[in-house]
């Protein structure tokens, strides 16, 4: 994931900052608590294509 576009990019739902799971290739966003997918190196920012993130995995980030 390229840095500068990471820099840039924000949460389109509360337009908080991400963070990158290079494991899962996701970017996560805690105040939403959604994972937004990275396919073909391309980050999906659309809610509906978000993973709901659980309970355990916000209090890890």
């Amino acid at each position: 994931m390229d840095r500068k576009l990471l820099d840039i990019l924000v949460c389109p739902v509360t337009k908080g900052p991400l963070i990158y799971n290079k494991a899962n290739q996701e970017l996560i966003s805690r105040s939403a608590r959604l994972a937004y997918p990275i396919r073909d190196g391309i980050p999906v920012m659309l809610e509906e294509e978000a993973r709901p993130l659980t309970q355990e995995e916000v209090e890890a980030l």
